[in-house]
């Protein structure tokens, strides 16, 4: 069973930054792509970033984070990070972590989800 259970979210002030973590447990994650993923009030949600557990860690960033916000990885901990810099206040959102086996950081379908991190960035 893959868990994926979502950490530091918070408040801030504009301009600002928080790390988000994802910490994934109940599989090997070698061929998964791990993307994280918002949801702001009202809004659909939106992707944020992606980036693949093996080799050199390819990622993929909507352009509306592109520059500000970082995705890493640590496959010993087996836990994703999103680095979130410059914040804006419409970066407020629920943040959710999610993963695919066998996908890339293009896939546009997740199959596991994390219960998501409130980021509240205050103006």
């Amino acid at each position: 069973q893959v868990q994926l259970v979502e950490s530091g979210g918070g408040l801030v002030q504009a301009g600002g930054s928080l790390r988000l973590s994802c910490a994934a447990s109940g599989r090997t994650f070698g061929n998964y792509a791990m993307g994280w993923f918002r949801q702001a009030p009202g809004k659909e949600r939106e992707f944020a970033a992606a980036i693949m557990w093996r080799g050199i860690g390819t990622t993929w960033y909507a352009d509306s984070v592109k520059g500000r916000f970082t995705v890493s990885r640590d496959n010993a901990k087996n836990t994703v990070y999103l680095q979130m810099n410059s914040l804006k206040p419409e970066d407020t959102a629920v943040y959710y972590c999610a993963g695919v086996p066998r996908g890339s950081v293009y896939s546009t379908s997740y199959e596991y989800w994390g219960q998501g991190t409130q980021v509240t960035v205050s103006s």
